[in-house]
């Protein structure tokens, strides 16, 4: 064998059908704790590994030449290729106040970088190649308005910011119609022709069910299921391919105050004192759904299943109502590299932990491009609150789509 990376030629030792048996319950941590020393160890370590591979279906060429892969540990490294779209263009998919080339800023070296992790082949994100792949899948993302970025982002990524006549609004097959008085949709879904691969964004910034108490009155409190997932997503899960879930940032007071939420667990009012805290409830909703969700999927197993971790903020001297800022335009004053092996979102990552659910890990990256939010730029000029939340588009969010597609 040949396989990539520098690695010598060497004939596989045999190994014993009892060996064999004993290396497909192991796990990929299991395996490379063996330690090749001299040439006969080596030998049986590689035979090893091939076995490992054939059991498991695993890629130990990537495995050997280079080592585990995570993709959240890495660098920011300069690519005159980017960005993947026109900040000018994308007026189809991208909301007006997320397009910072359309506003007063004058720099945009935030666009200028791409994300190398350690030890990944992670593939130039190509938006035939990617619907090619995608050919008759959805992909859904679900969650808050940093979700609908992620979801604006790809839009823009798989059109490459052109327009799009052909690409078509299929909304109303999920029920995603604008209500009577309503600002916006719940949510959107388009659908691209040549390959039918469909894309689609629910807004559910919690995760938790929400079911006004009294449905007749439209001032009713409303009941926040804590450990059941949206309608939406128990409705519709069949009919997904691809699922990114996110939350994170709605779980406060205000939030909970303004919108007459009411935490619901087992069908009723939580008399649980641990789930009075947002921190606590907010734990909690993350792992219902991910165990809810995890018990789903042995029954769908086309369905690959995500969750994203927190996308960080970056208010400095205050907060959003407090005069918080993020007026810094450098890239990576605070560094290009995470070496952390966990993810900086330990909620998430505890949620997911021991699920078939995968972690779309995006916290620690996000955290060091400080200068790629909207700040108190506007498209109309107006002073106002910084958005050290929101990021540019094409910007930080373009990132995530691309290790959602390496991860897929």
């Amino acid at each position: 064998m040949r396989p990539k990376g520098h690695i010598e030629e060497f004939f596989f030792e045999e190994i014993t059908a009892e060996e064999t048996e004993e290396l497909v319950h192991k796990d990929l941590a299991q395996v490379l704790l063996v330690k090749p020393s001299g040439l006969l160890d080596g030998m049986k370590y590689a035979s090893l590994l091939l076995a490992w591979r054939l059991s498991i279906g695993m890629n130990i060429t990537m495995i050997i030449s280079h080592g585990i892969c995570n993709y959240a540990k890495g660098q920011w490294v300069a690519d005159s290729r980017r960005p993947l779209y026109s900040g000018f263009g994308c007026k189809q998919w991208l909301s007006e106040m997320w397009a910072c080339r359309l506003t007063q800023r004058l720099d945009f070296s935030y666009e200028g970088y791409r994300w190398l992790p350690n030890n990944c082949e992670m593939p130039e994100f190509e938006r035939s190649a990617f619907l090619r792949r995608m050919q008759d899948k959805t992909i859904a993302f679900i969650g808050d308005s940093l979700g609908r970025q992620q979801f604006q982002s790809l839009m823009c990524m798989a059109t490459g910011g052109e327009m799009s006549p052909e690409v078509e609004d299929v909304g109303k097959e999920y029920g995603l119609v604008k209500a009577r008085g309503a600002k916006r949709p719940d949510g959107w879904a388009f659908r691209f022709p040549n390959t039918n691969t469909t894309i689609l964004y629910y807004w559910s910034s919690t995760l938790a069910d929400l079911v006004p108490i009294n449905s007749t009155d439209p001032r009713s409190n409303v009941a926040m299921h804590l450990d059941r997932p949206p309608a939406f997503m128990r409705k519709y899960l069949h009919r997904f391919d691809v699922l990114v879930l996110n939350t994170g940032h709605h779980w406060n007071r205000g939030k909970l105050t303004a919108n007459r939420w009411v935490m619901y667990v087992n069908g009723k009012p939580n008399d649980d004192s641990k789930l009075v805290s947002m921190g606590g409830a907010k734990n909690f909703t993350a792992y219902s759904i991910s165990k809810w969700l995890d018990s789903q999927l042995p029954y769908l197993p086309r369905l690959k299943a995500f969750f994203r971790t927190i996308s960080p903020r970056h208010f400095r001297n205050g907060d959003w109502n407090t005069g918080g800022s993020c007026d810094n335009t450098t890239p990576l004053t605070e560094g290009r590299e995470v070496l952390q092996d966990q993810s900086s979102d330990e909620v998430v990552e505890g949620a997911v932990k021991g699920t078939r659910i995968k972690l779309l890990d995006i916290t620690a990256i996000s955290d060091l491009r400080d200068e790629g939010h909207i700040s108190h730029y506007s498209v109309r000029a107006t002073g106002g609150i910084n958005d050290c939340l929101h990021w540019c588009l094409p910007g930080i969010p373009d990132t995530w789509n691309e290790l959602l597609a390496a991860q897929i």
